[in-house]
C-alpha cells in the first residue's frame, strides 16, 4: 500500500485535495471516479519531500502540542474561523519549534488545502491526530473530535508519566550502586593493595583475588568506559534497523515479568487509540491502519496490520487479533463481547483502562521487590569488600600479639 495526494472536483464543482492510501494509482483513480469525482491529479507522497519538514528528525513535544490543541478548540468554539485561529496561535506558541509547522499549516489552508491534509504534509504530527482531524472535517464536528483527541492524549501522557515515575527511583538506585562498586574496586582496593605490598603480608585467597580485580580495573578503567560508550552507540545504530527492532520486541516479550508488563502496556495503547478513532467516526479498517502506525513496537504493528486485512475481508476484530497469538485472551474476550453487543468503542476503552491499571499494579509490585534486591546485592558486595580488605589486618594484629 502507498500514500497518494489526490486533487479532484466534487459534485458541486469545488476543488478538493486529500491524502489516500491504495495499492496503485490506477486503483485509486478508479475508486474515486466510480464515486462521481473528477480527478485532476494523483501524486505519490514522497518521503524525501517530508524530510525537511521533520526539522532534522526532531520529535514533537506532545505536552506543548496538547496545549496548542486546547487553545485551538477554544478559539474555534468561540466562533473564530480556522484560518484566523491558526494565525493567532502561530505567533503565541509556547514551543518555538512548533511555530514553523503551524505557520506552514496555516499557509497551506490559506491556499485551499484541507486542514487534515495540511497537518499530514508536515510529516511531524501523529497519524492519529491527522486522522481525527479528517474525521472532524467530514462529519462537521471538528471541535468534538479534537476534544476526544485531547482527552486521549491527556490519559496517554498520564499513564506514561506514572510508568516513568515508577522507574525513576530504581534507576537512580542502580546508578548509585554501580558508582559505589566502581569507586571501591578502582580506588579503595588498589590503595589497600599498596599497603599490603609494603608490609609483605601473607594475604588470604579472597583478598588476593579482589586486589587482582581492583588493580586490573584501575589500569583499564578508561578503556572499559570507552568500550561501554562505543557499545552504546553501536547498539543504538543496530536497534534502528527494522529487523533489529523485531528481534528486540521478541526479546522483550520473553522476559519473565517485564515482558508481560510491556505487552499489556502496548495492548492498552492500541485499545485506547482504536476507541478514540471509532468514537470519532473513523471506519474500523482505517482505524486499525492508523493504530498500527501509532504503535512503537514493529512486531505488534505487523500483527495489527495482519488483523486489519482480515477485518477488511469480513472477519470480526476479536477473531482477527486472536490469530496473531500475541494479545492477552482477556482482551480478546472483552473485544468479542463489545462486538456482539454493538458497543465496541466503549469496550475498547474499558480494555485500555483495565490493562493500564493492571500494568501500574504489576509494576508497583515488581519494583517493591526489585528495590530490596538491589540493596541486598549492594550490601553483600560491600560486606565482601570490607571482609576481604580487613581480614589481613586482623591476621597481622594477631601475629603482633
Amino acid at each position: 500500500m502507498a500514500d497518494f495526494i489526490l486533487k479532484y472536483a466534487d459534485s458541486r464543482g469545488q476543488i478538493r485535495q486529500q491524502s489516500a492510501t491504495a495499492a496503485s494509482e490506477k486503483e485509486l483513480r478508479e475508486r474515486f471516479t466510480s464515486q462521481g469525482f473528477l480527478i485532476y491529479s494523483i501524486k505519490e507522497r514522497s518521503q524525501s519531500r517530508l524530510a525537511p519538514a521533520l526539522g532534522g528528525g526532531k520529535k514533537l513535544n506532545l505536552e506543548k502540542f496538547l496545549i496548542f490543541n486546547q487553545q485551538f478548540v477554544t478559539l474555534i468554539r468561540a466562533g473564530l474561523p480556522i484560518l484566523k485561529s491558526l494565525d493567532l496561535l502561530s505567533e503565541r506558541l509556547t514551543d518555538a519549534r512548533l511555530g514553523p509547522h503551524i505557520k506552514a499549516v496555516r499557509d497551506e489552508v490559506r491556499n485551499g488545502t484541507l486542514l487534515s491534509e495540511a497537518f499530514r504534509q508536515r510529516g511531524i504530527f501523529p497519524k492519529i491526530y491527522v486522522t481525527s482531524v479528517m474525521a472532524g472535517e467530514k462529519s462537521g464536528s471538528l471541535t468534538e473530535v479534537l476534544d476526544r483527541y485531547i482527552t486521549y492524549q491527556k490519559l496517554a501522557l498520564a499513564v506514561r508519566k506514572k510508568v516513568l515515575v515508577s522507574l525513576m527511583y530504581p534507576c537512580v538506585l542502580i546508578v548509585l550502586v554501580i558508582a559505589l562498586m566502581v569507586f571501591l574496586v578502582t580506588y579503595v582496593v588498589p590503595t589497600f593493595a599498596g599497603l599490603y605490598t609494603s608490609m609483605q603480608a601473607q594475604l588470604p585467597a579472597m583478598t588476593e583475588w579482589l586486589i587482582a580485580v581492583g588493580t586490573t580495573a584501575r589500569s583499564y578503567i578508561l578503556a572499559f568506559a570507552g568500550a561501554l560508550v562505543a557499545g552504546y552507540f553501536v547498539f543504538r545504530w543496530w536497534a534502528r534497523r527494522p529487523a533489529s527492532q523485531t528481534t528486540l520486541d521478541r526479546f522483550k516479550m520473553k522476559l519473565p515479568v517485564a515482558g508481560e508488563i510491556w505487552l499489556k502496556y502496548q495492548v492498552a495503547q492500541l485499545a485506547r487509540i482504536l476507541s478514540t478513532l471509532l468514537t470519532g467516526g473513523i471506519p474500523l479498517v482505517q482505524a486499525m491502519e492508523t493504530a498500527a502506525d501509532s504503535l512503537a513496537a514493529p512486531l505488534l504493528q505487523r500483527a495489527v496490520e495482519g488483523a486489519g486485512k482480515m477485518v477488511r475481508e469480513g472477519q470480526p476484530l476479536s477473531a482477527s487479533l486472536a490469530t496473531a497469538k500475541m494479545f492477552p485472551p482477556l482482551a480478546i474476550d472483552m473485544i468479542e463481547v463489545g462486538e456482539s453487543t454493538g458497543a465496541l468503542p466503549s469496550m475498547l476503552n474499558s480494555v485500555a483502562e483495565f490493562f493500564e491499571e493492571d500494568v501500574q499494579t504489576k509494576m508497583t509490585a515488581t519494583l517493591s521487590l526489585v528495590e530490596p534486591a538491589i540493596m541486598i546485592v549492594m550490601g553483600s558486595f560491600v560486606a565482601f569488600v570490607l571482609i576481604a580488605l580487613y581480614l589481613p589486618i586482623f591476621s597481622l594484629a594477631d601475629t603482633i600479639r
